[in-house]
């Protein structure tokens, strides 16, 4: 099969200050998560290393919460349950959608949290792409599905447990650390 064509856009060029490596380290998280759980076919995704302002606004227009958020997935298909497939020839490569990442939120989560930068990202970008492909967390069952399946990928990236971490309250998230410098 083909390998998953993967585009990243640098909304925010902070990201590249504090993680050069960001574009060719988010596309080996994102195919991580294709490869574990993704549809058997061409693929193509686009990840965006935005800023708290954009993830915001579109937070805001998509979801009617304004308050930026680590990571938004939009998945370019949504089926309803028992409709029948969209026909494509086994070639063509089905489009996912985009994974939009918050650089302050996600590097505020991981000082609160005890992580680097990089294992943060990755599990952001883990969850998003796994919300592309179908997985959701809004139901118990599910949730528990999709938390066992992110860790899975992510100790095949040798990244802890997320789900182990200690956990703050969401209150608590923005306001108990200072953000990292920014160089």
């Amino acid at each position: 099969m083909r390998e998953p064509e993967i585009e990243v856009a640098i909304r925010n060029p902070t990201w590249l200050a504090v993680f050069p490596e960001a574009s060719p380290f988010a596309k080996g998280a994102a195919r991580a998560a294709l490869e574990a759980a993704g549809p058997k076919r061409p693929v193509e995704l686009s990840l965006v290393l935005a800023d708290d302002e954009l993830v915001q606004a579109l937070n805001r227009e998509y979801r009617g919460v304004d308050s930026p958020t680590n990571v938004l997935a939009f998945a370019a298909h949504e089926s309803a349950p028992g409709a029948t497939p969209w026909p494509l020839s086994d070639d063509c490569p089905l489009l996912l959608g985009d994974v939009v990442l918050a650089l302050e939120t996600i590097r505020d989560e991981a000082a609160h949290q005890d992580k680097t930068l990089a294992d943060h990202l990755s599990h952001l970008i883990v969850h998003g792409v796994l919300h592309l492909v179908g997985f959701d967390h809004d139901r118990h069952g599910e949730a528990a599905k999709m938390r066992a399946l992110e860790t899975r990928v992510l100790a095949r990236l040798g990244i802890a447990a997320p789900y182990r971490a200690r956990r703050y309250p969401k209150a608590a998230r923005r306001t108990v650390a200072p953000a990292l410098p920014v160089p």
